[in-house]
């Protein structure tokens, strides 16, 4: 089930579109959110933090911005009059 779970967390899938072999959707999706209430996770990385030695805290975000189609042309000038 971890492994299904961090498939599923490493390429930013829907639990749905987990392969087969990892069981049912459904199941990853509970024991995922039972093991995030207990803080299950949260013990792993600090448990793998503590195996490397590191005293500080990293933090990474994936978010992103989409810009809309325009954004690329709006500093561009159009009939000698900036937009």
């Amino acid at each position: 089930m971890l492994s299904g779970i961090i498939f599923i967390n490493r390429n930013g899938l829907r639990w749905r579109d987990a392969p087969k072999e990892y069981g049912p959707h459904k199941t990853l999706y509970n024991r995922w959110k039972r093991w995030s209430e207990r803080g299950v996770f949260a013990q792993i990385m600090m448990g793998l933090a503590a195996e490397h030695g590191e005293e500080k805290t990293v933090m990474i975000d994936a978010t992103y911005l989409k810009a809309h189609r325009t954004a690329t042309s709006m500093g561009v000038k159009k009939g000698g009059v900036d937009v």
